[in-house]
């Protein structure tokens, strides 16, 4: 996600906030002030009512405003997201409705019309109670005033600008209440009263009475000494939502306390004594119209009962009601026969877009799943091969009681505070008061702790896990993403440990030869075939690919100055190939090695040409599928580089529960291959370490399968290797091919390293949809498992965005990549320039908590921290989910301080824009030698033209040397449509333009970066 590079708290938008309903066709102006923000750019979404975003201009003013500038071109609800330096400013979220010309002047009313309004339709000579008057009330301490406050939600409809409400008192005086927008196509009414009796509420739609006004409600004073009743149950409800009203009997004497409820449907009527002399009481209509509430004490009516509430309907679509562990279901109400190559994402009031669950219902209609999460409209779109269905985007309307309460969350079980490892563990969770949401379960501890979740199909399940070693765990137990009472539990495991062991292998390794410019490089690199086996898939042939073919590689090499030219691959034997090439610079070099325009494991690779300074076990790599996962009795290789850590000792250790047989074979170049084979499965630490110390992300977590079976005959199909797009749903098949049943799983891993599930859904017999939605441009990896064993070939590589962000071409430079004194900002830049635009990842560990700041330059993105104790620093930079060249950087920072004792970390995530540099130079570039002075330009065209006749004009470049021409026109309303420069030969070049306005343009001609004699010149059009 974009990181701020100013603070955007700071933005105010000055002009547009204010302007809840726009109109069509005409141009709508908002303005932000980000004078006050520090660096950064205003930007701005803005998605229309089909879910497809509308363009607009963002004009940046010299006093440090933005102008943001859009022609909406259709009639509805428009989204409107507002950031700064990625960072939403202020109030930058909201709504406006489009209307028709004839619409919007009904309703674009100022504030003084609207006063003014109501004094037409109340009476000037009444008395008014006007909002600050509500407001002034409602302050006060609950039970300060003489009555209680009454308040009333009350279904609409959309424009919250054609809502108008008044209050008839019993004196028939009438008051002026305050109006709340619920943002859901309701309003909450709250007024004051200051009259006892029966008061008349007057709610009016766009000049018309809604549905039940008048809505009568009765008001008693407080302790009266009186039996009394007020709340909204009494006079209005929402059909299928709960009503409530309270009952004060304090200081009533002995009597017995009876209700009744009669109306058009049957009602369960639930009273709950509060233990302070009064009780609420609830009920759920599920019919709209009126009902008639009676409340009587010692067998008499109280004051204003009877009461009559009137029901409205539901406000939008019907509610559907989710289950614990599942989504809501809710039909589109649409007919589609084949649902394969369908794809469905679902966008929050918030904003926030989902991946969410297709499925056909039993009456034939296309139905979703989903969990809500926000109250308000949802839009729900539906997509096949790119392109919205007939009626899509749905519209589906999300009430307050169908969002999760984790407070209400019950749960229980001896799991929960004692266990025993190697042993099955539990406890229940009791979600059916906690209203609909998604539970989700972790347990962290000394070992791994696998979880099964079983649903008892009535909104509660049980809990089993099995821990592998003794210790201290701890479980999180979330319900709509929120920690459920008591969460996170402490839970004390004993028992026996598990037997591990462990087998360990030393080399040293000796430092690598100094390589000199004109000597030819070599880097020497020994690919897995598990490596070339995730691109099998892709492939026309169903057989698996066993290797690849040099012309599937690419490699090249950029020298300390940029300079970037390709190198010699040489296959050496199976999956080996040499990478050479013969450096002109002395310094850090990057090389890129390439398979199909991914870069392979541990890509690229620092190569230093001379001699090899401050090395260390943070410049050892290692990387292949052998420290990801592995099979039993199956070879699980990886590589390790240690060319620019020096001389020292490599150390190499796997263990886990059963011993493993290492191979280790040195390639003498600085690169060596390991590899190891284990006979049980579970879980294995690979460690290796450089002179006594852990290698970056040493010690790695290998999961070792059984032999997988049936997950051998799984197959995927429709899976898009390149061309996604981030925030548009992904989809591919993933086929039984004849397996068995059992359990499928699968999860996306970002470059950024964050990781979500992706949705599974069985389309057919043996046949399963995966869908999910990219939040990131780069490679991701798709995981996908059967009975908790990857499927052939998984994970998956996937390209999310343009081929053009290529972490070869990234590097960082600065002090605050080596030194630095506590106290004292340490600074470095991140150069992105040619390296096309993706997820940039700076994470800073050491012994003190930083601030890690970014900041937009020119070359890419400066960032700032400030160290507060001595020790060794690890920067870690990662772009489009990659390590760039010498990353991980090691900071010694030296000064006073003390260390927190553990490792701290601050990270920050920066969505890149594309940069390129004037400055970047590429092998062959030629120097250019020219004198703009010495052209010559004659013709008309130069001084004069006419609106929609072709102007022309020659320059003679015959004596200026040897560049480039560069033309350009710029008139009184923009550039002029046409212009096209033809080189006749001879270095003569003939323009032609046209253009459309009147009024002076100015010509620019230029030759290389200067201008020729009489350049700008000025031409009149008429």
């Amino acid at each position: 996600m974009p990181i701020p590079v100013g603070d955007a708290t700071k933005c105010r938008i000055t002009d547009g906030l204010e302007n809840t309903t726009v109109p069509v066709n005409k141009e709508t102006v908002i303005c932000v002030d980000a004078s006050q923000a520090g660096d950064g750019k205003v930007t701005c979404r803005i998605r229309s009512p089909s879910g497809n975003d509308i363009d607009i201009d963002i004009v940046e003013n010299p006093d440090g405003t933005f102008s943001i500038l859009f022609t909406p071109q259709m009639m509805g609800a428009y989204t409107i997201n507002i950031k700064f330096g990625g960072q939403s400013v202020p109030g930058g979220e909201y709504d406006v409705q489009v209307l028709t010309s004839n619409d919007w002047s009904i309703s674009a009313v100022s504030p003084e019309e609207y006063e003014k309004y109501l004094e037409d339709q109340v009476g000037a000579t009444e008395d008014l109670i006007s909002p600050d008057t509500v407001d002034a009330v409602h302050a006060g301490a609950p039970g300060a005033g003489l009555f209680q406050p009454v308040d009333i939600r009350i279904p609409v409809g959309p424009i919250f600008n054609f809502v108008s409400a008044y209050v008839v008192m019993p004196s028939g005086k009438k008051a002026y209440p305050k109006i709340q927008d619920n943002k859901d196509g309701t309003v909450t009414v709250r007024y004051q009263p200051t009259e006892i009796g029966l008061h008349e509420l007057y709610v009016k739609y766009n000049n018309d009475d809604i549905e039940g006004s008048p809505f009568k409600f009765h008001v008693d004073a407080i302790n009266s000494g009186h039996v009394t009743a007020y709340g909204p149950g009494l006079c209005h409800g929402i059909v299928n939502e709960p009503a409530e009203f309270t009952i004060v009997t304090k200081d009533a004497g002995a009597g017995g306390l009876s209700l009744a409820i009669e109306g058009p449907s049957k009602t369960e009527i639930k009273c709950v004594d509060n233990g302070d002399g009064t009780c609420t009481v609830g009920y759920v209509p599920t019919a709209p119209g009126e009902y008639n509430v009676s409340v009587k004490f010692a067998d008499s009516h109280i004051a204003g009962s009877p009461f009559t509430a009137k029901i409205s309907p539901t406000a939008g679509e019907p509610r559907r009601k989710a289950q614990i562990g599942r989504s809501s279901e809710v039909s589109l109400k649409v007919m589609e026969q084949d649902i394969n190559n369908l794809t469905a994402s679902i966008r929050s009031p918030s904003g926030r877009e989902e991946p969410c669950l297709l499925k056909r219902l039993a009456n034939g209609h296309l139905g979703i799943s989903f969990t809500p999460r926000e109250v308000g409209e949802h839009l729900v779109n539906v997509f096949r091969n790119g392109q919205h269905i007939n009626g899509s985007p749905f519209k589906i309307i999300v009430g307050e009681s169908e969002l999760g309460n984790a407070s209400k969350v019950r749960v229980a079980g001896e799991g929960l505070q004692n266990g025993m490892a190697n042993e099955i563990n539990e406890f229940m969770v009791d979600t059916r008061d906690a209203g609909y949401g998604g539970l989700s379960l972790s347990i962290e501890g000394p070992s791994k702790a696998d979880i099964e979740c079983l649903d008892n199909e009535d909104g509660s399940c049980r809990v089993t896990y099995k821990p592998t070693e003794p210790g201290n765990y701890i479980i999180n137990i979330k319900f709509s993403d929120e920690h459920v009472p008591g969460s996170p539990f402490n839970v004390s495991v004993g028992g026996e440990p598990s037997s591990r062991m462990t087998e360990r292998i030393t080399r040293h390794r000796e430092a690598a030869d100094i390589t000199h410019i004109g000597s030819q490089c070599e880097l020497s690199l020994k690919i897995p075939v598990a490596f070339f086996a995730r691109f099998a898939h892709y492939q026309e042939e169903t057989q698996t690919t066993s290797g690849t073919s040099p012309f599937d590689m690419t490699a090249s090499v950029t020298s300390p100055s940029g300079l970037t030219e390709l190198c010699d691959i040489v296959s050496l034997d199976d999956n080996h190939y040499s990478i050479k090439f013969v450096p002109k610079e002395m310094g850090v070099h990057t090389v890129s090695v390439k398979h199909k325009d991914m870069h392979i494991p541990g890509s690229p690779f620092e190569f230093t040409v001379g001699p090899i300074t401050g090395g260390g076990s943070h410049k050892v790599h290692a990387a292949g599928p052998g420290l990801e996962k592995g099979e039993i009795n199956q070879p699980c290789e990886f590589n390790i580089y240690t060319r620019e850590a020096g001389a020292g000792g490599l150390s190499i250790a796997v263990e886990g529960p059963s011993k493993a047989e290492l191979d280790f074979d040195d390639r003498k170049d600085g690169s060596c291959g390991v590899k190891y084979v284990v006979t049980e499965p579970g879980e294995y630490l690979v460690s290796v370490k450089f002179n006594d110390e852990h290698i970056p992300e040493s010690p790695f977590k290998v999961y070792i399968t059984p032999s997988i079976g049936d997950a051998r005959k799984l197959s995927v199909a429709a899976l898009q290797q390149k061309g996604l797009q981030v925030g548009k749903p992904a989809a591919f098949v993933v086929n039984y091919n004849g397996a068995s049943k059992g359990k499928l799983r699968a999860r996306v891993i970002s470059p950024s390293g964050t990781e979500e599930e992706a949705l599974i859904q069985e389309i057919d017999d043996g046949e399963y949809a995966v869908r999910f939605i990219p939040r990131e441009n780069g490679v991701h990896n798709v995981f996908v498992t059967f009975d908790g064993c990857d499927i052939p070939d998984s994970p998956f590589r996937v390209l999310v965005g343009k081929v053009d962000a290529d972490p070869g071409m990234v590097t960082a430079s600065g002090d605050g990549l080596r030194t630095g004194q506590t106290g004292q900002t340490c600074k470095f830049v991140v150069n992105t320039c040619n390296a096309g635009a993706g997820a940039l990842a700076v994470t800073v560990e050491g012994p003190s908590k930083v601030k890690l700041e970014c900041k937009e330059v020119d070359e890419g993105y400066e960032f700032t921290y400030s160290p507060t104790a001595p020790g060794d620093y690890m920067i870690t930079i990662r772009y489009a989910g990659v390590n760039i060249a010498g990353s991980p950087f090691k900071a010694k920072i030296e000064g006073q301080g003390k260390p927190s004792g553990y490792h701290e970390q601050a990270s920050v995530v920066v969505e890149t824009v594309t940069k390129t540099s004037v400055m970047s130079k590429f092998s062959g570039l030629q120097k250019f030698q020219s004198d703009a002075s010495r052209c010559t330009a004659e013709g008309n065209g130069l001084k004069k033209a006419f609106r929609g006749k072709q102007a022309t004009f020659s320059v003679d470049t015959s004596q200026a040397g040897n560049n480039m021409m560069f033309v350009g026109m710029m008139g009184p309303k923009g550039p002029c449509e046409e212009l096209c420069v033809k080189n006749q030969g001879g270095y003569v070049y003939k323009i032609n333009y046209i253009v459309r306005e009147r009024g002076d343009y100015m010509l620019v001609v230029k030759w290389g970066d200067q201008q020729i004699p009489g350049s700008p010149f000025c031409v009149h059009v008429d």
